[in-house]
């Protein structure tokens, strides 16, 4: 293994200060939460289309967690390959590529949201525009409702009443306020739709450093705990590489997990230890 000049550390600064970073966020959050105050709806990256989006949500919501177990896992392995790629690469290229790659698991993230998303909020502004009774026969055939958004946002009676009044329409009973009625539903629907999604933790930036560690120390074995012998590191992140690519094909909404975000700051790192290596940084 290459170490800089300044020797080996086995927890460097940037680390180091990453992890109490995250940690001390996680407990604002558990404490501010008895004030009211969401940090995770503040500080976790929203939809860009959305009206909680805003744009230091592409750095802050790297260093927030949904639980414990999120944050140790997470700093666990910032910890063990951040460390060696640190003490190659020195702090301020470190840092850099931890941020960039974290804003590029953002934008793969967003992109594959906004593809998947695009349709149904398409669906959504139509019916807005016009509730006319041949929209809402099909928005009831073609678009399904998300009970979790519903119940969330404190959607539910005003569904119930959308239903009376979308009913009323195709019984051909309806009148102005009943169009006006659904309309508004849909209206706050559809910023909850784009509200909901909200990406919290450091795995973007962590799969960028998996990527830094594979190419950097591609020979270099791994132990875990799952597998009954050491792995190369280079197998180690193509293997993990391929299992969220066909994880985010297969399921990439279902299991609450942003595999493309993994995907993007492999991804992003790649594309800049190219760059540096073409530059002949290191």
């Amino acid at each position: 293994m290459q170490i800089r000049a300044g020797g080996f550390s086995v927890l460097p600064p940037v680390v180091k200060n990453l992890i109490i970073i995250n940690a001390l966020m996680f407990l604002s959050t558990i404490a501010l939460q008895r004030t009211g105050i969401d940090l995770t709806d503040l500080l976790g990256l929203h939809y860009f289309g959305s009206e909680a989006f805003r744009p230091h949500q592409i750095i802050t919501y790297m260093f927030m967690h949904g639980s414990f177990g999120h944050l140790f896992f997470n700093m666990f392995a910032v910890w063990m390959f951040g460390s060696a790629i640190e003490n190659l690469w020195g702090p301020k290229r470190f840092l850099l590529y931890y941020i960039l790659t974290g804003i590029g698991a953002a934008i793969l993230h967003y992109l594959i949201v906004w593809y998947n998303m695009a349709p149904d909020i398409a669906w959504m502004e139509g019916f807005i525009a016009n509730p006319s009774v041949e929209y809402a026969e099909a928005m009831f055939n073609e678009f399904r409702f998300s009970s979790g958004i519903l119940q969330n946002y404190g959607l539910e009676s005003g569904y119930a009443n959308f239903v009376e009044a979308v009913n009323s329409m195709q019984n051909a009973t309806a009148d102005s306020k009943s169009a006006n009625v659904a309309s508004n539903f849909m209206a706050s629907y559809l910023e909850a739709y784009k509200s909901a999604p909200n990406v919290v933790g450091a795995s973007g930036s962590l799969f960028g450093l998996l990527l830094a560690f594979g190419m950097m120390f591609p020979n270099q074995h791994i132990f875990l705990l799952f597998f009954p012998f050491p792995i190369k590191a280079k197998y180690f992140v193509l293997g993990y590489g391929l299992i969220e690519l066909f994880s985010g094909i297969q399921n990439s909404q279902g299991d609450n997990v942003a595999h493309f975000a993994h995907l993007g700051g492999m991804l992003f790192g790649y594309l800049l230890i190219r760059l540096w290596k073409s530059k002949k940084v290191f």
